[in-house]
This record gives C-alpha cells, structure tokens and sequence, in this order.
C-alpha cells in the first residue's frame, strides 16, 4: 500500500500543478456568476435553469479532468523513460495502475468537492437553503461514476497507441452512455434480427453511467433518494470499476513497455 500510495501521490501533485483543474473552474465560475446576475421577468424558477447549467459545466469539466488526466499517466511514463525506472524500485506494474488510478480517483474527488462547494454556495445564495444530504448524495455518486471512467481510461491507455486516441474514444463512449445508454433496450426492440440481440447484448454489458446521474435531485429539489439505492449503485459502480481495472493490469502485465 506504501509504495501504491506514493504513485497515487505524485499523481495528485501533477494535476495541481498543471492548468486544466484552475481554467475549468474558473470559466465555470464565470458563467455561472454571469447567468446568476441576470433576473429574467423576476421569476424565480429562473434559478432551476441556473442550477441545471451550472451542473452541467460540472459534469463536463470533471469528465475532462478525469479522462485527459488519466489517459497521459502511462503514455507519459513512457515518453519520459521514467517508467522503466519507477518499475525498478521493485515495484510491480499492477502496482503502478493501481497506484495511478488512486492518485486520478482522488484527484478528481478533490476537484468535485471544490465544484459542488461553490455550486452549492451559489444555491444556497438564491434559495436560501442549504440540503447538505442531497449535495452529499449527488457528490457520493458523481465520484462513483469518475472511478468506473477513470478505470476504463486506464485500460484504453494500456491498450491503445496514442492518449489522444484514447481521450477521443473514451470522451464518444462516456457521452454516448450518458445521453443514449437507457434508450439502447427501447431501439433493440424495434430493430431486426441478429442487430436486436447484438443491441440489447450490449445493454446489458455497457457500464450504465447514467444510473449515477442524479442532477435533478438538486435542479428540482426531490426527495432524498433512499440510501439502500445508493448502496446498490456503489456496488455496481465498484464492480465495473474493478473489473476494467483487473482487465488493465492483466494487459499492462504482457505489454511490452520499449
């Protein structure tokens, strides 16, 4: 865990080093401050279309930080002939993903936290009200479904040639799941046959992001989700997550690294 730990940490010094983390949050901050100065007809339900699209910038910028931060780790290593020597500490090559993916999983976390603080602030200025239990939910899954893409990217980093390569396909799959994936059963069905079967197959197998997705929780101020449900998601976000992760350090470990 020691040596795991020390990989995750240098990971989470690279990404508060770099720009992307401080230029995401400040255009977000921008636009929302700018939407959130405007009082259209002096109706009040203007604020739920201010929390949608703060939200959304939230899920765009942290799909951004996760993907690009966790598809240049192994490539990067490589380029900088640094991988060869980190490999002779000894520390093992599963030992390095795991340490990778810890140091983006946290790494985002910490990113979320910063996003949900000032959205929640921003709300609260305008409802005067603060649901710390909902934010905490909408938080809890938001980082469940960072871990299963940051695992996926992870794997694509070890399978595929180039980060951009991978940062384009991931960035396809994660948006096509999120906008398409509940839809894909209701298409099969209509379909003929084997491109149903094939379809639904793939319904079935694809990781559903979209149960993680629980922004009108907060948009529309619902009731508390059941945290039984939550428990459920958790586990079906972990199980994904350690699959693709498995999957990665079982390839990395036959990779040829020169």
């Amino acid at each position: 865990m020691n040596k795991i730990l020390a990989v995750a940490g240098v990971v989470i010094k690279e990404l508060y080093r770099r720009k992307d983390f401080y230029v995401l949050f400040i255009l977000t901050a921008l636009m929302t401050l700018l939407l959130g100065s405007i009082n259209l007809f002096n109706d009040d339900r203007i604020v739920r279309y201010l929390k949608e699209i703060c939200l959304l910038l939230i899920w765009l910028s942290a799909l951004i930080i996760a993907i690009t931060t966790t598809a240049r780790q192994i490539p990067f290593e490589r380029e900088q002939r640094t991988i060869f020597p980190l490999l002779a500490k000894p520390i093992a090559r599963w030992q390095v993903l795991a340490g990778k993916f810890a140091g983006c999983w946290l790494a985002s976390g910490l990113a979320l936290l910063v996003f949900y603080t000032f959205f929640a602030l921003i709300s609260a200025s305008r409802e005067h009200t603060l649901p710390a239990a909902h934010y905490a939910q909408a938080l809890w899954l938001h980082w469940q479904l960072l871990g299963v893409v940051i695992a996926l990217t992870l794997l694509g980093s070890v399978a595929l040639t180039t980060p951009a390569a991978n940062v384009t396909i991931m960035f396809i799959l994660c948006s096509g799941i999120l906008v398409l994936g509940e839809h894909l059963h209701k298409v099969a069905a209509r379909m003929s046959e084997p491109a149903g079967t094939l379809l639904t197959a793939a319904y079935f197998l694809l990781p559903h992001l979209e149960f993680f997705d629980v922004r009108r929780l907060l948009i529309h101020d619902w009731p508390l989700i059941e945290w039984t449900y939550v428990g459920a998601a958790t586990l079906y976000g972990t199980a994904y997550t350690t699959f693709f992760l498995t999957a990665a350090c079982l390839l990395f470990r036959r990779k040829a690294l020169n």
